[in-house]
């Protein structure tokens, strides 16, 4: 399965092992490196997919007129 094809929670499984594994100590240099990068590219996807998640948040707010609006979640936290 791709990473694409991973959910949320397994790909933050993954970069957990890999954070588990560069921690040990125990892996040799270039497998470590080889890791990390891996990780990186996970975090990469993750970060990118919760920029997607919180656009996509809307909610319904009522405005003064009593017509009722989608407003991003986004913009209400500002």
């Amino acid at each position: 399965m791709s990473a694409e094809e991973k959910s949320f929670e397994e790909k933050l499984a993954g970069v957990k092992t890999v954070i588990d594994g560069i921690e040990s100590g125990k892996l040799p240099l270039e497998e470590a490196v080889r890791q990390y990068e891996e990780g990186i590219r996970l975090l990469d996807k993750m970060e990118k997919e919760l920029e997607d998640m919180k656009r996509r948040i809307t909610v319904m707010q009522e405005s003064a007129d009593g017509t009722e609006k989608e407003v991003p979640l986004s913009a209400q936290q500002e």
